[in-house]
């Protein structure tokens, strides 16, 4: 099995008040190896075996309000809570078996967010009487602004740090949100801004560089891939693109990888086992590359299709259907897609409307053009799932919320964050409704 398990709280969790609960309940059961769980249909029981993968948890980023917790009539940071449970309730537990509190740190922007969080690990240390420097956080490295901040972020972590994370999919979110306003900006179709464009090398290989220069690990990207069942030749395929993406990471220097299905974890260890000597790569220090501020802000190449335009409504919606649903990770086309990927379809889609990009066929993208696909997507969703589950299902409510993010005028920060809103009045509309105090300054 793997080495690590990361429990997520972010972007692959809708933030109802049952699921964070039931979420940090099932945490106490792991960390004290209690937790079991009966499968209603078959009626299988499932307990942890007795060696268990070392815990990690990813809270929400520090953008995300949790509307059940006030601190003077005002929503505290999500993540404030995800952390503090986590941390009240299993870090002496854990230490005391000789582990600890770990933790993924997302969507950090700068070290000056690096810099909060390194204050809250030492006053939350303080506060439970737990020895300083018992906690370790990977801070993954998601967005643009924080690729040119590396060195900075682990200076300000450098008590508690476990390293660096190439963090793919919301970084080519970020380069889109970034260079928002940008028309030479304009990126092609979302496949087609793989791991082998100039700009992402320069990212994932300036980030071993400056892991391996600080005796710091750099931890690969996620692969979605989940594998295909009754489908041996699709299959092959998608785990030989797996195979292709960890030889490509562990040849950059990387010390470690993610995987979103356990069926993947055997294939990355293959391709990683085979190159590691010993239990990462800090003695490469990569000074053979070097790469400036250009480097990382090239862009990608390639085209615009009416195909990809296609994909990013289709996972879009689904996806957002799921997650008002109350199901944050969700397999789609044979890929487990989050938060991260559909944030991806819909800022490019606001992008290529933006400044007017046209396809590879010579149509300018328009909101009608958008509005069209979209609904032949929907017949096409209909079709495969059923119309019945359409109609019982979020869709009017995804559809949406999805097209006034996609063409607003001005871009929205997160798109989790009007998504929120809604949540809330799905599944608690008291929470919902409750007002909140006016902001005042002295």
């Amino acid at each position: 099995g793997a080495d690590v398990f990361m429990a997520d709280f972010e972007d692959s969790t809708a933030p109802t008040w049952n699921n964070l609960l039931e979420g940090h309940r099932s945490l106490i059961g792991a960390v004290r190896r209690t937790l079991t769980h009966v499968d209603p249909e078959s009626g299988k029981s499932y307990r942890l075996n007795a060696r268990v993968a070392t815990l990690m948890v990813r809270p929400r980023g520090l953008h995300l309000p949790e509307r059940h917790v006030k601190l003077q009539g005002r929503p505290i940071p999500g993540t404030l809570l995800d952390f503090g449970l986590f941390f009240f309730h299993n870090a002496r537990e854990l230490l005391r078996r000789g582990s600890g509190p770990y933790f993924y740190l997302p969507k950090l922007e700068s070290h000056l967010e690096a810099r909060i969080w390194n204050r809250i690990f030492a006053h939350a240390q303080r506060a439970l009487g737990v020895p300083q420097g018992s906690v370790r956080a990977t801070c993954l490295v998601e967005t643009l602004p924080a690729a040119f901040e590396m060195d900075e972020i682990l200076y300000e972590l450098r008590e508690h740090s476990a390293g660096l994370n190439c963090g793919r999919w919301d970084y080519i979110f970020s380069m889109i949100k970034a260079r928002r306003h940008d028309p030479q900006a304009v990126l092609p179709d979302r496949s087609q801004v793989t791991m082998e464009q100039p700009c992402m090398r320069a990212y994932t290989q300036l980030t071993v560089r400056t892991c391996h220069r600080r005796g710091a690990h750099a931890i690969g990207g996620m692969a979605a891939q989940i594998p295909i069942r009754n489908h041996p030749e699709a299959s092959a395929a998608a785990l030989a693109r797996v195979r292709a993406d960890k030889r490509r990471e562990v040849a950059d220097g990387h010390d470690g990888t993610w995987v979103a299905h356990p069926g993947l974890v055997p294939v990355a260890r293959e391709m990683f086992e085979a190159v590691l000597e010993g239990s990462n790569q800090l003695g490469r220090g990569r000074e053979d590359v070097s790469f400036g501020a250009e480097d990382l802000l090239r862009v990608p190449e390639g085209t615009r299709t009416e195909e990809g335009l296609r994909l990013n409504l289709r996972v879009g919606v689904q996806y957002l259907e799921a997650w008002l649903s109350g199901i944050g990770c969700v397999p789609l086309d044979h890929l487990m897609e989050d938060a991260a990927t559909a944030e991806i379809s819909r800022t490019q889609i606001w992008h290529w409307l933006r400044h007017g990009a046209t396809l590879d066929d010579g149509r300018r993208v328009t909101r009608e053009l958008v509005t069209t696909l979209l609904d032949q997507e929907m017949e096409r969703i209909a079709t495969e799932i059923g119309r019945e589950r359409v109609a019982s299902g979020r869709f009017e409510q995804a559809i949406e919320l999805f097209l006034r993010v996609a063409t607003t005028p001005e871009l929205e920060e997160f798109l989790t964050l009007p998504a929120y809103d809604v949540l809330c009045a799905i599944h608690d509309p008291t929470i919902a409704r409750s007002p909140e105090p006016p902001v005042t300054r002295r």
